[in-house]
């Protein structure tokens, strides 16, 4: 076979195009991977999505949806890992808890575990009986946390219980009046938890990943309902986290007490996580108790903590806040009206507050706010500090809604009281 010099030019060519598709195909699935959404907040617990493209408005019904199933009862928000989405619910309001694993595209059922799991006594039933807490994926395992606070480990692909610990019996946690709703996170070879056991030095555990041991237990305070972070203060690593009368700074090798601030409510009830700015300033906010801006100091190996401003004009309640910079924007208010709000965390200054959605939970995506109320709708707007623009707004879901979205590519996957669904944002 003789091969001429166009046939060499066309194989060249080919090979080209070969080699160009397999980049950009590399680049896709690099992406794709960094898109997503493993644990409470996504991405360092932020709360801002991995996207690019998304469209700038949606039609008057809002944006489409790719597929709708029955889901039961639950807060949980959605995990997303290599074409899977992972939460919990509760069976036809029953005494079973369920770990779901779905397929990303059509939300089928891929597998589920299911254990026995009724609130304990004094839970307050009107506002559900969960699950609260959101699972967290760490490789091939899947840490759980129901609203009485059993604990599982599980794999991953297949569902099956690898380990598990019940927080509140083993370690003598605070029962609360709305059921365990912290969420575990991952630290190094741990997974860290939020228990509240005060009389037995264990207001916060780490778990070996791996067989579930107590790699530390440690600290003296109650819980509240919220989930501890990993921020950067002074350069080094601290577990940020409220607990129920205080925000409080640990070492997270150690559960070491760094440093606390007491910030209280009638009932304990301190929700949104703290977020810092580059000038180790640090925003808290809760109901009644409002927010502040707590300015945290080093010197030698001590830290010192000192408030710089405080309002109650800002109240973020059970809603997720995001950070821009020295910005922070949230929903404020608790049984009363909400305003869209965005504070400027060094100083304090309330750039402005609007109307126009009842209370939300909130995601930055692709520059833009992804807005969820508890009525339902979905909302899409641009925030900067000067102004506050909504560009599209649609009921899309059934009250109540308190789960905050999730967002990895262009699709997003909400839930309500009833229902699981997925929406196309390109």
């Amino acid at each position: 076979m003789t091969i001429s010099r166009s046939d060499v030019g066309f194989f060249e060519r080919q090979r080209t195009v070969g080699f160009i598709l397999g980049v950009v195909l590399a680049g896709f699935f690099v992406s794709s991977a960094r898109a997503q959404w493993v644990q409470w907040g996504g991405t360092d617990e932020a709360f801002i999505a991995d996207s690019k493209g998304l469209a700038n408005d949606w039609p008057t019904e809002g944006p489409k949806k790719l597929w709708q199933r029955d889901l039961g009862d639950g807060y949980s928000s959605i995990l997303v890992d290599n074409g899977r989405l992972y939460t919990m619910y509760r069976k036809d309001e029953g005494e079973e808890a369920v770990v779901i694993c779905l397929d990303a595209k059509s939300g089928n059922t891929v597998w589920e575990y299911a254990y026995a799991e009724s609130p304990k006594d004094g839970h307050e039933k009107r506002f559900g009986q969960g699950p609260r807490s959101t699972p967290l994926i760490v490789g091939d395992r899947i840490y759980t946390i129901g609203v009485s606070g059993q604990m599982h480990c599980l794999d991953k692909n297949e569902g099956k219980v690898l380990w598990s610990h019940n927080l509140w019996d083993e370690f003598g946690g605070n029962v609360q009046q709305h059921g365990y709703s912290s969420s575990p996170i991952a630290y190094k070879n741990n997974v860290i938890v939020l228990v509240g056991g005060k009389e037995k030095g264990a207001g916060i555990v780490a778990f070996d990943q791996k067989d579930g041991s107590v790699a530390w237990k440690n600290l003296e305070f109650e819980n509240s309902y919220s989930t501890p972070k990993i921020l950067k203060i002074h350069g080094e690593d601290q577990l940020v986290t409220f607990m129920a009368e205080q925000v409080i700074g640990a070492d997270p090798n150690t559960g070491e007490l760094k440093w606390s601030f007491g910030h209280k409510n009638e009932w304990k009830q301190n929700v949104c996580m703290p977020v810092v700015t580059d000038k180790n300033i640090l925003f808290i906010s809760s109901p009644k108790a409002g927010a502040r801006g707590l300015q945290i100091t080093k010197k030698g190996n001590k830290f010192d903590v000192e408030e710089v401003w405080a309002t109650r004009k800002i109240q973020f309640y059970h809603v997720t806040a995001v950070q821009q910079g020295d910005t922070i924007y949230g929903s404020t208010g608790t049984m009363g009206p909400a305003f869209m709000a965005s504070v400027n965390i060094n100083t304090g200054k309330i750039n402005w507050r609007k109307r126009g959605f009842a209370k939300a939970t909130t995601i930055m995506a692709d520059g833009k706010l992804i807005i969820l109320d508890e009525d339902g709708n979905l909302g899409l707007a641009t925030a900067t500090p000067d102004d506050f623009v909504v560009h599209s707004k649609a009921q899309v879901l059934e009250k109540v809604s308190w789960t905050v979205p999730t967002v990895v590519g262009k699709t997003l996957f909400a839930r309500d009281k009833k229902s699981i669904m997925a929406f196309d944002l390109g």
